[in-house]
C-alpha cells in the first residue's frame, strides 16, 4: 500500500509484513530519575527517563483498519525473560501492544477474562522488573473499519471511554503504568474531533483513579513525529487537560522510522531524522512547554541503521528536556529473522539494540 512519505506510518503494521511462525503473520505495523514526568519542559540533563522496546504479540492480527483476527493473536511467551534481559542492560520501559477486540470482544462489554488474564501476566512481569509498562490499544483509532467518534455513531467516544474506564480502574493503583490511548490514528477527517475523543478518554482514566500516571496523546498520520505539528495534531491535542485543568503527565505520543519511504519495512536506513524531524519538533515543544515520547522507532540490523539510529537517539538523549525517551520496534513474538527484529538471541542482542538502543551505548 502506497502512502505519502510525509505520513511516516508504521507499515510494519500492514498485513503479512512480518512472519512470527511458519503459518502466522503479524499486522503490526535508562535508568529513571523519577517516577513521573511533567508536560513542562526544563533544562536537558542528557539522560532520558525512558528507554526500552515494544513487546509485541497481543496485537498480532490487527490491521490498519482496526480489524483484528483473534486466530493471529500471539501472546509473547518469552516477553518476561526478554524484559528481564533488557532491564539488566539498562532499559526501563516496555510498550505492550493489545488488540481492542481481543480484550473487549463486544463494544461496551466486559473485558475478556481469558485475554485479560494472559495480558495482565505480561503486565505484571513488566512491573516486576521495576519498569514502566505502557498499555497500548493497537487499533489505529478504529474498530472494524469505523473511526472512533467519526463514523456516524458506529463507534462512539463512549465506546472507547468504556474500554479505558475498565482498564484504568484495574491499574489505577500502579504508578508505573502508562496509558497509551491509541496506536497510530490515521486518515482521521477531523483532528479537533479526535482531540475531543482523546479528552474523553483522559477524563475517564483520571476519573477512574489513575490521577497521576502518564497518558500518551496520539496524533493523525500514524502519529508521525515529522508532521505532528504541521497536521494540526499538536495544537488540537494541546487542548487536552487533566481534571484539574493542568497538562501534567499528558505527553505527545509520536512514532518515526528511518527507511527511505518512512514505512518501517525496509532493512536499510536512509535518514537519521535529526534535521527533518526532531530538531524542529524540539523547538516547537520548547516553545509551548510540552514533552513528547517516541514510542516506536526501528531499523534493520545493518550498518546504515546503526549509523542513523545512533545519531537519532543521541539527539533525543541530548534533548531530554522535551523528549522522555524512545522505544524500539520490536521484540516479543517476533522472530529474530524479522526485518526490524529486536528479539534477543538468548542473551545476545540484535546489532541495532546493542549499538544504539541502550543509553550507555550512545
Amino acid at each position: 500500500m502506497v502512502r505519502s512519505t510525509t505520513d511516516v506510518f508504521d507499515a510494519s503494521s500492514l498485513p503479512g509484513t512480518a512472519t512470527t511462525t511458519s503459518t502466522t503473520t503479524t499486522t503490526k505495523s535508562t535508568t529513571s530519575t523519577s517516577g513521573t514526568s511533567t508536560s513542562t519542559a526544563s533544562t536537558p540533563t542528557g539522560t532520558l527517563s525512558h528507554t526500552g522496546v515494544n513487546i509485541a504479540g497481543f496485537d498480532f492480527g490487527c490491521d490498519t483498519t482496526g480489524t483484528c483476527n483473534s486466530a493471529d493473536m500471539d501472546p509473547p511467551t518469552a516477553g518476561a525473560s526478554q524484559m528481564q534481559h533488557f532491564v539488566s542492560n539498562g532499559m526501563n520501559t516496555f510498550r505492550l501492544p493489545l488488540g481492542w477486540q481481543y480484550i473487549q470482544p463486544t463494544l461496551n462489554g466486559t473485558l475478556s477474562s481469558s485475554v485479560l488474564s494472559q495480558y495482565d501476566s505480561l503486565v505484571q512481569s513488566c512491573l516486576a522488573t521495576g519498569s514502566w509498562c505502557i498499555i497500548d490499544i493497537h487499533n489505529y483509532a478504529r474498530w472494524n473499519g469505523n473511526i472512533v467518534g467519526q463514523s456516524n455513531g458506529a463507534v462512539t467516544n463512549g465506546n472507547l471511554v468504556n474500554l479505558w474506564t475498565q482498564l484504568a480502574t484495574k491499574y489505577a493503583s500502579q504508578s508505573k503504568i502508562i496509558f497509551g490511548v491509541m496506536n497510530e490514528p490515521h486518515d482521521v477527517p477531523d483532528i479537533n474531533a479526535w482531540a475531543v475523543t482523546v479528552q474523553a478518554v483522559v477524563t475517564a482514566i483520571r476519573s477512574a483513579g489513575a490521577t497521576s500516571q502518564i497518558i500518551l496523546l496520539p496524533g493523525n498520520n500514524y502519529t508521525s513525529a515529522q508532521v505532528y505539528v504541521s497536521n494540526g495534531s499538536a495544537a488540537a491535542l494541546g487542548t487536552v487537560k487533566n481534571l484539574d485543568g493542568s497538562t501534567t503527565n499528558l505527553i505527545f505520543d509520536v512514532h518515526k522510522y528511518l527507511d527511505s519511504d518512512n514505512s518501517g519495512t525496509n532493512a536499510e536506513c536512509a535518514t537519521d531524522n535529526v534535521s527533518s524531524t526532531f530538531t524542529p519538533f524540539a523547538t516547537y515543544l520548547r516553545s509551548v512547554g510540552r514533552q513528547a515520547f517516541l514510542t516506536e522507532t526501528g531499523g534493520g540490523n545493518v550498518a546504515s541503521c546503526v549509523t542513523d539510529m545512533c545519531t537519532q537517539n543521541r539527539f533525543i538523549k541530548a534533548n531530554s528536556d522535551v523528549f522522555l525517551g524512545y522505544l524500539g520496534w520490536a521484540a516479543g513474538s517476533f522472530l529474530t529473522s524479522y526485518v526490524l527484529s529486536e528479539t534477543p538471541n538468548g542473551n545476545t542482542d540484535q546489532l541495532l539494540v546493542s549499538s544504539c538502543m541502550y543509553q550507555s551505548a550512545l
